[in-house]
């Protein structure tokens, strides 16, 4: 199916909307929902026809790799091999707005997803509505990168959401608000010690809004460090300084 030319849907967070959601991601086709941070736009991570339609409605080159959501740790173990500083992390960041990257498990995921290579990035939102989105989608996968035309600045609110995609996507889930935090989520690869982030530190905001998290994890945010992907320039701070 092509990405131009649909009729979006703007579903309604409640039981029907979210079974409608589910029901349309297991299908295949794509449908943005808000999440903790921005809001992303999903396909089912296992169909290689769902994930290239996203590539195609963002204008996204196909060498970067999307980040796939999954609704508990459980699910996210499914798909990456974790080790004792990814459980760490998880255990202390989880559910939340942080994304791991990690050894993929072979075949669990359509190749696009990992642009090739032999990590996934993945990560438990928070928000309650993406998670009941995830779990009406029957336990597939979702790859869900921000909801927004490449290179413009990520999406918060349903509307943007509609300015950018609609005609190119299936629905959009309106959460009725902003998200809470509206920044990407931070990204590690745990296999470096200490792990350093390489995308916009939404973890920072973590001593102000789960302290708690923040103490049950050795690699606190002040030690995990920006510069993001020379092609990540819509959500770029300034470069080279430390997560205080």
């Amino acid at each position: 199916m092509a990405s131009e030319n649909v009729e979006t849907e703007l579903l309604s967070a409640d039981a029907d909307g979210i079974a409608r959601a589910g029901a349309l991601l297991a299908g295949g086709s794509l449908v943005s929902f808000p999440t903790e941070t921005v809001y992303g736009l999903g396909a089912n991570a296992t169909d290689d026809t769902a994930v290239a339609r996203i590539f195609d409605a963002k204008g996204r080159p196909h060498f970067n790799p999307l980040i796939v959501h999954v609704p508990s740790v459980a699910a996210a173990r499914a798909i990456a091999e974790f080790d004792d500083v990814a459980e760490r992390l998880a255990s202390a960041f989880w559910p939340g707005p942080l994304t791991l990257v990690l050894p993929l498990k072979l075949g669990s995921v359509s190749p696009l997803v990992s642009a090739g290579l032999d990590t996934v990035a993945v990560r438990v939102p928070a928000h309650p509505l993406a998670v009941s989105v995830l779990e009406a989608a029957g336990g597939v996968p979702v790859a869900a990168p921000s909801a927004n035309p490449s290179g413009r600045i990520s999406p918060t609110e349903a509307a943007h959401v509609m300015d950018g995609l609609a005609g190119r996507i299936e629905a959009v889930m309106d959460g009725g608000g902003a998200c809470g935090v509206g920044l990407e989520s931070t990204i590690v690869a745990s296999r470096q010690t200490p792990p350093p982030s390489c995308a916009p530190p939404a973890v920072c905001l973590l001593r102000r809004w789960r302290p708690a998290w923040v103490a049950r994890c050795r690699f606190t945010p002040a030690r995990m460090w920006w510069p993001p992907p020379a092609n990540l320039r819509h959500t770029t701070p300034p470069p080279t300084r430390p997560c205080a």
